[in-house]
């Protein structure tokens, strides 16, 4: 299932969204601050983010610019701003669309489809992944460090690909139980914990460059911290 994060502070207007995109087949998490929006657009795996300009806290055009210091995630600006400086300067700032309020729900909906097809295709054209001399090869699920090969479970490599498909972001235990075991996470399972420790052992474990790494409480990231 897309999940999306629509941050709005109008409670009206995000109920709105949430429940036409939830009727439309999303998952959505909503955030109402400039400051709650950013924490959660960094810590969950999006696919399309639905922002708000004016924001409490903090505007919409300073979340996106904290956003495109670790993340791509594709985003929809929303706002009842529809002066050409706006737009541009938006769009700038590394927004991916702009749609101005009051918008039709079916454009919308028509919008958000689009950026999810985009995101797709430039994850299709990127085939090798890279992290330092970590190598990913996609399609021949092959994994190779250092020039040495490594051989992974399935399973394994499903993990691996999404860590290094959002490589600088920390991914919790339950977007991961989500995404690879495609379950709600069970708090009372150590499944994740279990696969990462077995994954860390056989991609980091003879290396003396850490790639995995732990976020205590939160979740795990993977990234070059040389």
């Amino acid at each position: 299932m897309h999940k999306l994060l629509v941050i709005e502070d109008d409670a009206g207007v995000a109920d709105y969204l949430r429940q036409g995109l939830m009727e439309s087949g999303y998952a959505v998490d909503v955030a109402r601050t400039g400051p709650d929006g950013h924490a959660m657009a960094a810590m969950g795996a999006y696919e399309v983010i639905l922002l708000d300009v004016m924001l409490p806290g903090m505007d919409g055009f300073e979340v996106l610019r904290r956003i495109r210091e670790h993340d791509n995630t594709a985003v929809l600006m929303l706002t009842a701003r529809d002066r050409i400086d706006d737009r541009v300067k938006g769009l700038s700032a590394g927004a991916d669309d702009y749609l101005v309020k009051p918008f039709a729900f079916s454009e919308l909906q028509a919008r958000v489809a689009a950026l999810i097809r985009r995101g797709h295709s430039l994850l299709a054209e990127q085939t090798v992944l890279r992290l330092s001399d970590l190598e990913v090869d996609l399609p021949a699920h092959k994994v190779r460090r250092g020039g040495k090969r490594i051989d992974l479970t399935l399973k394994e490599f499903q993990l691996l690909s999404l860590l290094i498909r959002r490589k600088g972001q920390v991914l919790t235990r339950t977007t991961l139980a989500e995404r690879v075991w495609n379950i709600h996470f069970d708090t009372e399972s150590n499944m994740v914990e279990v696969a990462v420790r077995r994954l860390r052992a056989k991609i980091d474990d003879a290396f003396r460059l850490k790639l995995l790494h732990t976020i205590r409480g939160v979740g795990y990231v993977l990234e070059d911290r040389s």
